[in-house]
């Protein structure tokens, strides 16, 4: 079974505090992990992570999803990028010491967008890595555009065209929050495009600085892929909760929101 899971900007990194890494989170989230690893060897995992207080502090400064054209943009454009690399590191070192066999994957290096939407990406290295059991990791960063110059792509952006490309089972996205939560703050156990249009004032931002468009483009990015693929089952949960990422990743619970058609 291949799993795309994400670690959320919010949940790895502290989002009002520009470089505040959560690292007692990520090593719970990497020992976790770990252990999912060993006990289901049939389990493939594909990793990305958002750039939380790192990339979108300094995108947001710079409005670098709008696009990169000046000389000044462009000094910006490699700024974000080495920021978003920054928290990459730590969250790869992490992964490592925890034992999960991580193989980083820079997006920037090769992914090409069109206005914001990726087009491009080299999945070789990627396949390489299921085949030879590695996790590749993959995060949100900064890519070319061939309308905006350069432009900030997030992990759903990534995952999305990752999703047509490889044989993917299911997507997890881990944040802060148990799942889409409704106006009363209840879970919505599923969302389908019949009762998308009833939810959508609960779908607010994001808490902190967030470029890339908070819970509500999560959603509609996610439920467009299951559109796209009806056999792929979508869950937003929180990562939170001790011991809840592991059972989920074994098949033991099935926690949050499902997202299908």
């Amino acid at each position: 079974m291949l799993t795309f899971l994400k670690l959320g900007g919010s949940l790895i990194t502290d989002k009002k505090v520009e470089r505040g890494f959560r690292r007692p989170v990520m090593t719970r989230l990497a020992a976790e992990i770990a252990s999912a690893l060993q006990e289901s060897p049939d389990l493939r995992l594909l990793i990305g992570h958002g750039s939380g207080s790192f990339g979108h502090f300094a995108a947001s400064r710079h409005k670098t999803i709008e696009g990169v054209h000046t000389p000044e943009e462009w000094r910006a454009f490699a700024e974000v990028a080495t920021v978003a690399a920054e928290l990459n590191y730590l969250v790869t070192d992490t992964l490592h010491k925890a034992g999960v066999p991580t193989w980083r994957i820079q997006p920037s290096a090769s992914a090409i967008s069109q206005n914001g939407e990726m087009i491009e990406m080299n999945v070789l290295p990627i396949q390489r890595a299921l085949e030879h059991h590695l996790v590749p990791l993959v995060y949100g960063d900064v890519c070319l555009d061939e309308i905006r110059g350069g432009t900030i792509t997030s992990t759903e952006k990534i995952f999305f065209f990752l999703a047509n490309q490889l044989p993917v089972d299911r997507i997890i996205l881990l944040g802060e929050v148990e799942g889409v939560l409704d106006t009363g703050h209840q879970i919505i156990p599923q969302i389908t495009p019949e009762n998308i249009s009833h939810i959508l004032d609960a779908l607010g931002g994001s808490s902190g600085v967030d470029v890339t468009g908070g819970m509500e483009t999560k959603v509609q990015d996610m439920l467009e892929l299951a559109r796209q693929n009806q056999n792929l089952t979508i869950r937003i949960m929180t990562g939170l909760h001790e011991g809840l990422v592991y059972q989920t990743l074994v098949g033991r619970v099935t926690p949050g929101t499902v997202i299908s058609v």
